[in-house]
């Protein structure tokens, strides 16, 4: 039973990484454009790392469900 929990929560980590890569990656874009002025743009780089530190979080919690998993 806790190999499924871990599989399951192992996935749930993924997909919520993976969404946080996804914000990283569209405030990087944003706090890139020249276009954009300067409050957007610095707000948007703040909320990349933000992202990038969710990103590394639901990262490291996958690894250890699934090797929790493996056991």
């Amino acid at each position: 039973m806790d190999t499924i929990k871990n599989t399951v929560d192992y996935v749930k980590e993924s997909i919520s990484g993976a969404g946080a890569t996804a914000s990283k990656e569209a405030n990087k874009n944003v706090a890139k454009d020249s276009n954009a002025d300067i409050t957007t743009r610095a707000q948007a780089a703040g909320d990349a790392l933000s992202d990038k530190l969710d990103e590394q979080k639901h990262d490291r919690k996958a690894d250890v469900h699934k090797e929790a998993a493996k056991h």
